[in-house]
Protein backbone atom coordinates (compact mmCIF):
# COMPACT_ATOMS: atom_id res chain seq x y z
CA UNK A 1 0.00 0.00 0.00
CA UNK A 2 1.43 3.26 -0.80
CA UNK A 3 2.08 6.55 1.49
CA UNK A 4 1.50 10.16 1.08
CA UNK A 5 5.22 10.39 1.66
CA UNK A 6 5.58 8.18 -1.74
CA UNK A 7 3.43 10.73 -3.74
CA UNK A 8 5.39 13.72 -2.07
CA UNK A 9 8.27 12.04 -3.53
CA UNK A 10 6.32 11.84 -7.02
CA UNK A 11 5.42 15.12 -6.90
CA UNK A 12 9.45 16.14 -6.23
CA UNK A 13 10.42 13.78 -9.41
CA UNK A 14 7.63 15.35 -11.60
CA UNK A 15 8.34 18.92 -10.82
CA UNK A 16 9.26 20.86 -14.15
CA UNK A 17 8.16 17.21 -16.31
CA UNK A 18 4.46 17.99 -15.79
CA UNK A 19 2.56 20.80 -15.53
CA UNK A 20 0.73 21.61 -12.09
CA UNK A 21 -2.64 22.22 -13.91
CA UNK A 22 -4.64 24.95 -12.74
CA UNK A 23 -7.35 24.12 -10.12
CA UNK A 24 -10.28 27.20 -9.88
CA UNK A 25 -13.74 27.46 -9.11
CA UNK A 26 -16.51 27.73 -12.26
CA UNK A 27 -18.61 30.18 -10.78
CA UNK A 28 -21.49 29.13 -13.79
CA UNK A 29 -21.24 25.28 -12.78
CA UNK A 30 -21.21 26.51 -9.32
CA UNK A 31 -24.93 28.31 -9.66
CA UNK A 32 -25.99 25.30 -11.87
CA UNK A 33 -25.29 22.69 -9.29
CA UNK A 34 -25.77 25.06 -6.16
CA UNK A 35 -22.37 23.57 -5.47
CA UNK A 36 -19.00 25.40 -4.99
CA UNK A 37 -17.16 23.95 -8.17
CA UNK A 38 -13.48 23.41 -8.01
CA UNK A 39 -12.17 22.32 -11.91
CA UNK A 40 -8.67 20.75 -12.10
CA UNK A 41 -7.83 20.96 -15.68
CA UNK A 42 -5.87 18.17 -16.24
CA UNK A 43 -6.72 18.33 -20.18
CA UNK A 44 -3.76 20.90 -20.21
CA UNK A 45 -1.33 18.30 -19.73
CA UNK A 46 1.00 18.51 -22.76
CA UNK A 47 -0.49 15.11 -23.79
CA UNK A 48 -3.97 16.58 -22.90
CA UNK A 49 -4.21 14.03 -19.72
CA UNK A 50 -3.74 12.50 -16.33
CA UNK A 51 -1.97 9.77 -17.62
CA UNK A 52 1.63 11.81 -18.09
CA UNK A 53 2.10 11.38 -14.32
CA UNK A 54 2.12 8.07 -13.42
CA UNK A 55 3.47 7.01 -16.99
CA UNK A 56 6.69 9.90 -16.19
CA UNK A 57 6.98 8.79 -12.36
CA UNK A 58 7.39 5.04 -13.54
CA UNK A 59 9.43 5.71 -16.52
CA UNK A 60 12.21 7.88 -14.26
CA UNK A 61 12.83 5.56 -12.08
CA UNK A 62 13.06 2.54 -14.47
CA UNK A 63 15.80 4.95 -16.82
CA UNK A 64 17.51 5.03 -13.57
CA UNK A 65 17.74 1.58 -13.36
CA UNK A 66 19.15 1.63 -16.48
CA UNK A 67 15.97 -0.21 -18.15
CA UNK A 68 16.31 0.46 -22.51
CA UNK A 69 12.96 0.01 -23.41
CA UNK A 70 9.12 -0.28 -22.25
CA UNK A 71 6.03 -1.65 -23.80
CA UNK A 72 2.64 -0.48 -22.65
CA UNK A 73 -1.32 -1.31 -23.79
CA UNK A 74 -3.29 1.46 -23.79
CA UNK A 75 -6.66 2.92 -26.00
CA UNK A 76 -4.85 6.56 -25.83
CA UNK A 77 -3.64 8.83 -23.22
CA UNK A 78 -1.70 6.51 -20.97
CA UNK A 79 -0.15 5.27 -24.40
CA UNK A 80 0.84 8.94 -25.18
CA UNK A 81 1.77 9.39 -21.32
CA UNK A 82 4.98 6.42 -21.97
CA UNK A 83 5.60 7.62 -25.45
CA UNK A 84 6.16 11.50 -24.70
CA UNK A 85 7.98 10.51 -21.44
CA UNK A 86 10.05 7.73 -22.98
CA UNK A 87 11.04 10.24 -25.80
CA UNK A 88 12.34 12.27 -23.36
CA UNK A 89 14.24 10.19 -21.56
CA UNK A 90 16.08 8.25 -24.45
CA UNK A 91 13.83 5.24 -24.02
CA UNK A 92 12.40 2.63 -26.48
CA UNK A 93 8.90 2.52 -26.66
CA UNK A 94 5.77 0.34 -28.25
CA UNK A 95 2.39 0.53 -27.70
CA UNK A 96 0.10 -1.60 -28.37
CA UNK A 97 -3.45 -0.11 -28.75
CA UNK A 98 -7.32 -1.83 -29.61
CA UNK A 99 -7.86 -1.71 -32.94
CA UNK A 100 -11.26 0.58 -32.20
CA UNK A 101 -8.72 3.42 -30.42
CA UNK A 102 -9.78 6.95 -32.09
CA UNK A 103 -7.32 8.02 -34.77
CA UNK A 104 -6.29 10.91 -33.33
CA UNK A 105 -4.99 8.83 -29.90
CA UNK A 106 -3.07 7.00 -32.49
CA UNK A 107 -1.45 9.75 -34.71
CA UNK A 108 -0.61 11.44 -31.31
CA UNK A 109 1.34 8.70 -30.16
CA UNK A 110 3.11 7.91 -33.59
CA UNK A 111 4.43 11.50 -33.13
CA UNK A 112 5.99 10.39 -30.07
CA UNK A 113 8.64 8.14 -31.77
CA UNK A 114 6.69 5.23 -30.57
CA UNK A 115 6.42 2.08 -32.23
CA UNK A 116 2.76 1.74 -32.50
CA UNK A 117 0.98 -1.82 -32.77
CA UNK A 118 -2.50 -2.18 -33.61
CA UNK A 119 -4.27 -5.64 -31.80
CA UNK A 120 -7.37 -6.91 -30.92
CA UNK A 121 -11.13 -5.52 -30.14
CA UNK A 122 -10.33 -5.03 -26.26
CA UNK A 123 -7.87 -3.84 -23.65
CA UNK A 124 -7.60 -7.28 -23.12
CA UNK A 125 -6.55 -8.73 -26.27
CA UNK A 126 -4.21 -5.98 -26.66
CA UNK A 127 -2.80 -6.56 -22.91
CA UNK A 128 -2.23 -10.49 -23.77
CA UNK A 129 -0.37 -8.98 -27.28
CA UNK A 130 1.89 -6.64 -25.43
CA UNK A 131 2.63 -9.44 -22.83
CA UNK A 132 3.89 -11.63 -25.22
CA UNK A 133 5.92 -8.88 -26.96
CA UNK A 134 7.47 -7.75 -23.68
CA UNK A 135 8.89 -11.43 -22.87
CA UNK A 136 9.77 -11.39 -26.85
CA UNK A 137 11.70 -8.65 -26.58
CA UNK A 138 13.15 -8.21 -23.12
CA UNK A 139 10.61 -4.65 -22.72
CA UNK A 140 9.59 -3.64 -19.34
CA UNK A 141 5.77 -3.90 -19.51
CA UNK A 142 4.30 -0.24 -17.77
CA UNK A 143 0.44 -1.01 -16.96
CA UNK A 144 -1.70 1.91 -17.01
CA UNK A 145 -3.07 1.39 -14.05
CA UNK A 146 -2.82 -1.67 -12.00
CA UNK A 147 1.35 -0.48 -10.81
CA UNK A 148 2.44 1.23 -7.73
CA UNK A 149 4.52 3.86 -9.57
CA UNK A 150 1.43 4.18 -11.44
CA UNK A 151 -0.97 5.31 -8.89
CA UNK A 152 1.71 7.06 -6.95
CA UNK A 153 2.30 9.67 -9.66
CA UNK A 154 -1.68 10.03 -10.35
CA UNK A 155 -1.76 11.22 -6.59
CA UNK A 156 -0.12 13.86 -7.13
CA UNK A 157 -3.27 15.55 -9.10
CA UNK A 158 -4.88 14.91 -5.63
CA UNK A 159 -1.65 16.61 -3.85
CA UNK A 160 -2.18 19.98 -5.68
CA UNK A 161 -5.86 20.09 -5.79
CA UNK A 162 -5.64 20.39 -2.01
CA UNK A 163 -2.58 22.52 -1.53
CA UNK A 164 -4.70 24.92 -4.42
CA UNK A 165 -7.90 24.49 -2.72
CA UNK A 166 -7.41 23.71 1.36
CA UNK A 167 -11.35 23.52 1.78
CA UNK A 168 -12.48 21.32 -0.62
CA UNK A 169 -14.37 18.37 1.61
CA UNK A 170 -15.48 16.43 -1.91
CA UNK A 171 -13.46 15.05 -4.71
CA UNK A 172 -15.59 13.29 -7.46
CA UNK A 173 -13.18 11.28 -9.79
CA UNK A 174 -13.55 9.14 -13.26
CA UNK A 175 -12.97 5.68 -12.39
CA UNK A 176 -11.56 3.01 -15.01
CA UNK A 177 -8.73 0.29 -14.02
CA UNK A 178 -8.97 2.78 -10.80
CA UNK A 179 -4.74 3.81 -11.06
CA UNK A 180 -6.26 7.70 -10.84
CA UNK A 181 -8.54 7.63 -7.87
CA UNK A 182 -6.73 5.40 -5.78
CA UNK A 183 -3.49 7.53 -5.77
CA UNK A 184 -6.60 10.84 -5.44
CA UNK A 185 -7.93 9.28 -2.63
CA UNK A 186 -4.78 8.09 -0.79
CA UNK A 187 -3.02 11.60 -0.84
CA UNK A 188 -6.43 13.18 0.58
CA UNK A 189 -7.64 11.23 3.01
CA UNK A 190 -3.84 11.48 4.55
CA UNK A 191 -4.38 15.45 4.15
CA UNK A 192 -7.59 15.56 4.97
CA UNK A 193 -8.76 12.62 6.49
CA UNK A 194 -12.73 13.84 6.60
CA UNK A 195 -12.81 14.21 2.86
CA UNK A 196 -14.97 12.65 0.64
CA UNK A 197 -13.83 10.84 -2.62
CA UNK A 198 -16.48 9.67 -4.53
CA UNK A 199 -15.66 7.49 -7.63
CA UNK A 200 -17.86 7.77 -10.79
CA UNK A 201 -18.17 4.98 -13.59
CA UNK A 202 -20.47 4.38 -16.56
CA UNK A 203 -23.42 1.61 -16.80
CA UNK A 204 -22.07 0.18 -20.21
CA UNK A 205 -18.36 -0.33 -17.62
CA UNK A 206 -19.38 -0.70 -14.03
CA UNK A 207 -16.31 -2.95 -13.14
CA UNK A 208 -14.98 -1.00 -10.01
CA UNK A 209 -18.39 -0.56 -8.89
CA UNK A 210 -18.97 -4.61 -9.11
CA UNK A 211 -15.93 -5.50 -7.42
CA UNK A 212 -16.05 -2.86 -4.77
CA UNK A 213 -20.22 -3.45 -4.41
CA UNK A 214 -20.49 -7.39 -4.94
CA UNK A 215 -22.88 -6.44 -7.61
CA UNK A 216 -22.96 -7.98 -10.88
CA UNK A 217 -24.13 -5.24 -13.32
CA UNK A 218 -23.41 -6.62 -16.88
CA UNK A 219 -20.85 -5.16 -19.20
CA UNK A 220 -21.09 -3.21 -22.66
CA UNK A 221 -19.07 -3.71 -25.27
CA UNK A 222 -18.60 0.74 -25.96
CA UNK A 223 -18.90 3.58 -24.60
CA UNK A 224 -18.23 7.19 -25.68
CA UNK A 225 -15.59 7.31 -22.27
CA UNK A 226 -13.37 4.96 -23.68
CA UNK A 227 -10.82 5.98 -21.79
CA UNK A 228 -13.02 4.37 -18.58
CA UNK A 229 -13.80 1.87 -20.48
CA UNK A 230 -12.25 -1.01 -18.78
CA UNK A 231 -13.59 -4.83 -18.30
CA UNK A 232 -11.23 -5.75 -15.63
CA UNK A 233 -10.24 -3.02 -12.48
CA UNK A 234 -6.73 -3.58 -11.44
CA UNK A 235 -5.64 -5.30 -8.23
CA UNK A 236 -3.73 -3.11 -6.44
CA UNK A 237 -5.95 0.04 -7.08
CA UNK A 238 -9.03 -2.01 -6.28
CA UNK A 239 -7.40 -2.62 -2.30
CA UNK A 240 -6.87 1.20 -2.60
CA UNK A 241 -9.93 2.22 -3.33
CA UNK A 242 -11.96 -0.36 -1.10
CA UNK A 243 -10.00 1.50 1.98
CA UNK A 244 -10.16 5.43 0.99
CA UNK A 245 -12.75 5.41 -1.07
CA UNK A 246 -16.69 6.56 -0.04
CA UNK A 247 -18.52 5.61 -2.74
CA UNK A 248 -18.74 4.89 -6.33
CA UNK A 249 -21.69 6.03 -8.62
CA UNK A 250 -22.56 5.72 -12.57
CA UNK A 251 -23.86 7.69 -14.96
CA UNK A 252 -24.90 6.98 -18.34
CA UNK A 253 -24.13 7.97 -21.67
CA UNK A 254 -26.22 10.73 -22.44
CA UNK A 255 -25.00 12.56 -19.17
CA UNK A 256 -21.78 12.41 -20.34
CA UNK A 257 -22.29 13.89 -23.50
CA UNK A 258 -24.20 16.95 -21.49
CA UNK A 259 -21.14 17.24 -19.47
CA UNK A 260 -19.00 17.43 -22.40
CA UNK A 261 -21.21 19.88 -23.92
CA UNK A 262 -21.54 22.28 -20.61
CA UNK A 263 -18.06 22.12 -20.76
CA UNK A 264 -17.43 23.17 -23.71
CA UNK A 265 -19.85 25.73 -23.82
CA UNK A 266 -19.35 27.16 -19.96
CA UNK A 267 -15.46 26.60 -19.27
CA UNK A 268 -14.81 26.99 -23.43
CA UNK A 269 -12.83 23.40 -22.16
CA UNK A 270 -12.30 20.53 -23.98
CA UNK A 271 -12.81 17.32 -22.53
CA UNK A 272 -13.28 13.70 -23.31
CA UNK A 273 -16.09 11.03 -22.19
CA UNK A 274 -13.90 10.28 -19.42
CA UNK A 275 -13.25 13.66 -18.18
CA UNK A 276 -16.31 14.97 -18.25
CA UNK A 277 -17.54 11.76 -16.05
CA UNK A 278 -17.28 13.56 -12.77
CA UNK A 279 -19.46 16.64 -13.81
CA UNK A 280 -22.35 14.01 -15.11
CA UNK A 281 -22.26 12.40 -11.59
CA UNK A 282 -22.47 15.76 -10.32
CA UNK A 283 -25.28 16.72 -12.71
CA UNK A 284 -27.09 13.86 -12.64
CA UNK A 285 -27.60 13.92 -8.63
CA UNK A 286 -26.74 17.82 -7.61
CA UNK A 287 -28.68 17.52 -4.55
CA UNK A 288 -26.19 15.19 -2.90
CA UNK A 289 -23.95 17.38 -2.85
CA UNK A 290 -25.84 20.98 -2.18
CA UNK A 291 -23.97 23.09 -0.79
CA UNK A 292 -20.53 21.87 -0.56
CA UNK A 293 -17.28 22.58 -2.13
CA UNK A 294 -16.45 19.70 -4.77
CA UNK A 295 -13.23 19.28 -6.82
CA UNK A 296 -13.86 17.62 -10.02
CA UNK A 297 -10.95 16.21 -12.16
CA UNK A 298 -10.81 17.21 -16.09
CA UNK A 299 -8.94 13.65 -16.35
CA UNK A 300 -8.30 14.39 -20.03
CA UNK A 301 -9.11 16.03 -23.52
CA UNK A 302 -8.01 13.76 -26.04
CA UNK A 303 -11.31 13.22 -28.25
CA UNK A 304 -12.25 12.15 -32.06
CA UNK A 305 -13.27 15.38 -33.92
CA UNK A 306 -16.05 13.19 -35.69
CA UNK A 307 -17.14 12.09 -32.24
CA UNK A 308 -17.32 15.43 -30.93
CA UNK A 309 -19.38 16.83 -33.87
CA UNK A 310 -21.91 13.88 -33.21
CA UNK A 311 -22.16 14.92 -28.89
CA UNK A 312 -21.90 18.56 -29.68
CA UNK A 313 -24.96 18.15 -32.47
CA UNK A 314 -26.85 16.17 -29.75
CA UNK A 315 -26.81 18.59 -27.72
CA UNK A 316 -28.37 20.95 -28.97
CA UNK A 317 -31.09 18.85 -29.79
CA UNK A 318 -31.38 18.01 -26.04
CA UNK A 319 -31.41 22.05 -25.71
CA UNK A 320 -33.73 22.61 -28.29
CA UNK A 321 -31.18 24.50 -30.50
CA UNK A 322 -31.94 21.82 -33.07
CA UNK A 323 -35.32 21.03 -33.81
CA UNK A 324 -36.88 18.66 -36.30
CA UNK A 325 -39.98 19.55 -37.53
CA UNK A 326 -42.78 18.21 -39.93
CA UNK A 327 -44.90 20.03 -42.00
CA UNK A 328 -47.70 19.14 -44.22
CA UNK A 329 -48.83 21.24 -47.37
CA UNK A 330 -50.50 21.79 -50.71
CA UNK A 331 -47.86 20.06 -53.22
CA UNK A 332 -48.48 23.40 -55.57
CA UNK A 333 -46.08 25.82 -56.45
CA UNK A 334 -45.06 28.75 -53.69
CA UNK A 335 -45.76 26.37 -50.61
CA UNK A 336 -42.30 25.65 -49.87
CA UNK A 337 -41.40 29.04 -50.28
CA UNK A 338 -44.56 30.40 -47.59
CA UNK A 339 -43.12 28.07 -45.19
CA UNK A 340 -39.68 29.20 -45.16
CA UNK A 341 -40.66 32.61 -45.26
CA UNK A 342 -42.44 31.61 -42.13
CA UNK A 343 -40.08 29.79 -40.38
CA UNK A 344 -37.53 32.80 -41.28
CA UNK A 345 -39.87 35.41 -40.27
CA UNK A 346 -40.12 33.79 -36.90
CA UNK A 347 -36.32 34.20 -36.27
CA UNK A 348 -35.22 30.39 -36.88
CA UNK A 349 -32.54 29.26 -39.67
CA UNK A 350 -32.89 26.10 -41.79
CA UNK A 351 -30.24 23.29 -42.39
CA UNK A 352 -32.25 21.14 -43.66
CA UNK A 353 -35.05 20.68 -46.16
CA UNK A 354 -36.82 17.31 -47.44
CA UNK A 355 -39.69 16.44 -49.59
CA UNK A 356 -41.84 13.41 -48.94
CA UNK A 357 -44.03 12.55 -52.10
CA UNK A 358 -43.79 8.93 -51.59
CA UNK A 359 -43.64 7.75 -47.83
CA UNK A 360 -46.42 9.43 -46.59
CA UNK A 361 -49.87 8.66 -45.48
CA UNK A 362 -51.15 11.69 -46.72
CA UNK A 363 -53.44 12.77 -49.60
CA UNK A 364 -51.97 12.23 -53.42
CA UNK A 365 -52.05 16.05 -53.65
CA UNK A 366 -49.94 17.04 -50.46
CA UNK A 367 -46.60 17.02 -49.52
CA UNK A 368 -44.86 16.12 -46.18
CA UNK A 369 -41.88 18.60 -45.50
CA UNK A 370 -39.43 17.64 -43.57
CA UNK A 371 -37.63 20.82 -41.86
CA UNK A 372 -34.29 20.82 -39.58
CA UNK A 373 -33.92 24.05 -37.68
CA UNK A 374 -31.51 26.23 -35.47
CA UNK A 375 -33.48 28.29 -32.54
CA UNK A 376 -32.89 29.64 -29.30
CA UNK A 377 -34.58 26.71 -27.34
CA UNK A 378 -37.86 25.28 -26.78
CA UNK A 379 -39.94 28.23 -26.40
CA UNK A 380 -38.37 29.32 -29.73
CA UNK A 381 -39.55 26.13 -31.42
CA UNK A 382 -42.87 26.75 -29.87
CA UNK A 383 -43.02 30.25 -31.73
CA UNK A 384 -42.42 28.77 -35.08
CA UNK A 385 -44.99 26.29 -34.90
CA UNK A 386 -47.34 28.57 -33.65
CA UNK A 387 -46.65 30.90 -36.73
CA UNK A 388 -46.61 27.48 -38.90
CA UNK A 389 -50.19 27.09 -37.80
CA UNK A 390 -51.42 30.27 -38.19
CA UNK A 391 -50.16 30.17 -41.99
CA UNK A 392 -52.57 27.63 -42.32
CA UNK A 393 -50.18 24.40 -41.53
CA UNK A 394 -49.96 21.29 -40.10
CA UNK A 395 -46.72 21.27 -38.39
CA UNK A 396 -45.29 19.16 -35.70
CA UNK A 397 -41.88 18.52 -33.89
CA UNK A 398 -40.72 15.39 -34.47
Amino acid sequence: MIALQDIRLAAGRLRGQVLDTPCVESRTLSQITGSQIFLKFENLQFTASFKERGACNKLVQLAEGGTRGVIAMSAGNHAQGVAYHAQRLGLRAVIVMPRFTPGVKVERTRSFAAEVVLHGDTLEEARSHALALAEREQLVFVHPYDDEAIAIGQGTVGLEMLQAQPDLDTLIVSVGGGGLIAGVATAAKALKPGIEVIGVQTLRFPSMYNAIKHQDLPLGSSSIAEGIAVSRPGRIPQEMIARHVDDIVLVDEGDIEQAIVMLLEIEKTLVEGAGAAPLAALLKNPERWRGRKVGLILSGGNIDPMLLAAIIHRGMVRAGRLARLRVSARDVPGSLARITAIVSEAGANIDEVHHQRAFTLLAAQNVEVELVVQTRGRPHIQLVLDALHAGGFAAEEQ
